[in-house]
């Protein structure tokens, strides 16, 4: 098995501060992973489709639980 399968995955909103971009972690992720401030974490980036229209066909429509829930 892969061992990145089983690390913590999340989505997050972007919101702009200044010049800048910040994600903030959810609570569960820096819990599980032991994060504290000021500690440089890694961190993938990849950007969602913002219409899936047609990926999940069948699929119910995201509910207000589904957004931004850990990915387990």
């Amino acid at each position: 098995m892969y061992w990145w399968l089983h690390l913590p995955r999340c989505l997050a909103k972007t919101r702009k501060v200044g010049g800048s971009l910040v994600v903030t972690l959810p609570k569960e992720i820096v819990t599980i992973q032991k994060i504290k401030e000021n500690e440089f974490v890694e961190i993938t980036v990849k950007k969602c489709r913002k219409d899936g229209f047609g990926t999940f066909r069948g699929m119910a429509p995201f509910t207000k639980e589904d957004e931004l829930k850990s990915i387990e």
